[in-house]
């Protein structure tokens, strides 16, 4: 017999990890003072870009020496800009546990050809951090979107080190408490946390990481969309609001709501509360059902962004299939969207538990998980 459909039900199904869901609050009427039509050079357009790297600095508790700039092509660019103005001056350890941190690797070791010392973990685990030299450049993620991992802490990462790090933060700023003391190059987008619209990226540099782009000249050609400086001085523009291609009018307005909400919520605190909270009522979730876990296998490394959760039960015959028929049932159910695991990732699924969710939808959502569990079980006989 099949289990009963639960009662309950999501008021917003909307678990992408990317986009991810817009703040509660949300109503594209809220964006009706965005400088529509009008040159982000004007004075209108400047302004709010400003505003936006202001209340950024403001929430997330960025250092007042620290340089934020609005970079295009969403926390990619911002990434390719640092790996490609700023490396090659000394030896790199690039450290990668998940997709994204992959392709960081491929571009270092196969664009640029850099001889870089490549430390890898499978999904669900992390490299030994102990192991890390800071006296050499270090590309990492601060959370793995695509594993369910995040890195626990930041005190492998030396006070007196030689060496930039360059940190891939798009699934933590908002989320975590990033420690911009151990931070050279931090990115994030504003897609994630904050459910902010796509196609543009945070580049935040310390003071160590300017300097380095202002002695330091690559051996390779920049194409324009990465020059941060001109002259061998560090472009200032850039970080006053000044973008180096058209931004969206549309997406910044979206950001500066995204902002005020997220001071409504109790800022950082707030947001890093409900992100805890959500992805505990997971985690709970996990304790009680043997047949499902979490992908980081340990507990102090646990995503409260993007839980990664793998089917463990014997009776399932093919792991991948299953695991898409149970997110296809909930989709269609319009119960959780956007769910499944990430196309390089091992078979499963990836609940967003960000901010902007709301914990009611998340365990709303979790009886239906068991329901559609069991009767894809039935289903495959």
């Amino acid at each position: 017999m099949a289990t009963q459909q639960p009662a309950t039900r999501p008021a917003n199904p909307r678990f992408s990890s990317g986009p991810c869901a817009k703040p509660p609050t949300f109503d594209v009427t809220k964006l009706a003072d965005a400088a529509l039509g009008r040159s982000h050079r004007a004075a209108i357009g400047k302004d709010k870009l400003k505003a936006a790297i202001e209340g950024t600095r403001e929430i997330l508790g960025i250092p007042a020496d620290y340089r934020i700039g609005i970079v295009p092509a969403s926390d990619t660019g911002a990434v390719e800009m640092a790996l490609w103005s700023l490396l090659g001056q000394r030896k790199v350890e690039m450290l990668a546990w998940e997709s994204f941190g992959a392709g960081w690797v491929t571009d270092v070791v196969k664009q640029l050809k850099i001889d870089a010392e490549v430390k890898t973990a499978d999904y669900g685990q992390l490299v030994d951090l102990a192991s890390v030299d800071c006296n050499n450049d270090v590309v990492f993620t601060w959370n793995g979107t695509t594993a369910g991992v995040r890195v626990p802490n930041a005190d492998w990462i030396a006070d007196d080190r030689e060496g930039l790090t360059i940190c891939d933060a798009t699934s933590a700023a908002f989320a975590m408490d990033l420690p911009w003391d151990k931070l050279d190059v931090t990115t994030f987008s504003w897609q994630k946390v904050l459910g902010g619209e796509a196609a543009h990226g945070i580049l935040v540099l310390s003071p160590r990481a300017v300097e380095r782009l202002e002695s330091y000249t690559p051996a390779w050609p920049l194409p324009k969309i990465f020059r941060l400086t001109k002259g061998g001085k560090l472009i200032e523009g850039i970080f006053t609001g000044a973008t180096i291609n058209t931004p969206s009018m549309l997406a910044v307005e979206d950001y500066l709501f995204a902002l005020d909400w997220a001071r409504s919520v109790g800022g950082l605190k707030g947001l890093i509360a409900r992100a805890d909270a959500n992805a505990q009522a997971v985690f709970d979730f996990c304790d009680a059902n043997p047949w499902i876990a979490n992908l980081a296998e340990d507990d102090a490394t646990r995503s409260n962004t993007s839980v990664c959760l793998k089917f463990t039960d014997d009776r399932i015959q093919d792991g991948a299939a299953f695991a898409k028929a149970v997110a296809k049932r909930l989709e269609a159910e319009n119960i959780a969207l956007d769910i499944g695991a990430y196309r390089d990732a091992p078979a499963g699924l990836r609940i967003w538990c960000g901010g902007t969710v709301e914990t009611a939808d998340i365990a709303s959502m979790l009886p239906w998980l068991a329901w559609a569990f069991e009767a894809e079980i039935a289903a495959q006989g």
